[in-house]
């Protein structure tokens, strides 16, 4: 590199004064530089014309080669360069609850530890409001569940696994050895519903009308794990909600499962990426990555 960079310095100033001015290098350098080139290449690359110096017909040929590699070389650099975690624009994630405490954080740690070009943007949200920015260029992957047929407008889905809701409730909660669910046990305790606007809400309402009960007039409705893990921890809540969103509490044996037949909850997650634009290396790198993690996990 050294030796092309000085050559193709002096070429283009037909002069090694002013190409060693130029470098900030000595004159005597510039000339030695030169010598060791022309004695790689085995061919003279310069000769004199007047007072300075001219390509020879060898030159001229060997600098529209030297021009070329020193071109491939700085963009070779350059896209390295743009791997680097502190240059270029993250991968853009958008998550639903169900699977920010599951799958995703196994993820994101397989990526980054591949090394370049493991910027990553995590963000959540609704259903509808991730698709959107999915669709407008916000995003470039959304993971989650299987969207409603008339929010699929320009997106592709690709299925990874299936999962259920789930009704759960703090480990030692007076209903956690029930093994039914009243409209009374409603009134008693706290209830968590996912939002109208949330992807699980028709499979909840549909649960309790196959239950003979009906949402409380007065139930929280949300689907922000974090609220919801101390609404049940603190509050007795009783919370609706996906299973991976408290499966590792359910491990740990923080919360407790109400025996209830959520059989038809039961929905798939996956990718949804845009139909219009074909999805990058990183996109790509990252979807292969969930697809392992979710088989390994059958």
């Amino acid at each position: 590199m050294r030796h092309l960079e000085l050559f193709v310095e002096v070429a283009q100033r037909k002069s090694v004064s002013r190409a060693a001015e130029a470098l900030n290098l000595t004159q005597p350098a510039v000339s030695r530089t030169l010598r060791e080139l022309e004695e790689l290449c085995g061919k003279p690359l310069f000769e004199k014309h007047g007072r300075g110096i001219r390509l020879s017909p060898f030159g001229a040929i060997f600098l529209r080669h030297a021009g070329a590699s020193l071109a491939a070389a700085r963009e070779g650099l350059a896209a390295l360069q743009s791997l680097d975690p502190g240059q270029g624009p993250p991968l853009r994630i958008g998550a639903l609850p169900t699977v920010l405490a599951t799958i995703l954080p196994k993820a994101v740690a397989a990526y980054r530890a591949e090394g370049p070009g493991a910027r990553l943007s995590v963000s959540s949200g609704s259903n509808l409001v991730l698709l959107n920015d999915l669709r407008e260029g916000r995003l470039d992957l959304v993971v989650g569940r299987l969207p409603a047929p008339e929010n699929m407008a320009n997106v592709s889905f690709e299925p990874l696994y299936r999962e259920r809701v789930v009704v759960v409730v703090a480990a030692g909660h007076p209903l956690a050895e029930a093994t039914l669910l009243t409209a009374d046990d409603l009134a008693r305790f706290p209830v968590l519903l996912p939002g109208p606007g949330s992807i699980i809400r028709p499979f909840v309402e549909r649960l309790l009308l196959e239950q003979g009960l009906v949402p409380p007039a007065d139930a929280i409705e949300t689907v922000s794990p974090s609220f919801g893990w101390a609404c049940v921890k603190q509050a007795e809540a009783i919370w609706f909600i996906s299973r991976g969103v408290v499966e590792a509490h359910l491990a740990q044996g923080e919360f407790a499962e109400l025996p209830m037949d959520t059989g038809t909850t039961i929905g798939s997650v996956g990718l949804c990426t845009r139909i219009d634009k074909a999805p990058g290396p990183s996109v790509t790198r990252f979807a292969a990555l969930l697809r392992r993690l979710a088989k390994d996990s059958d």
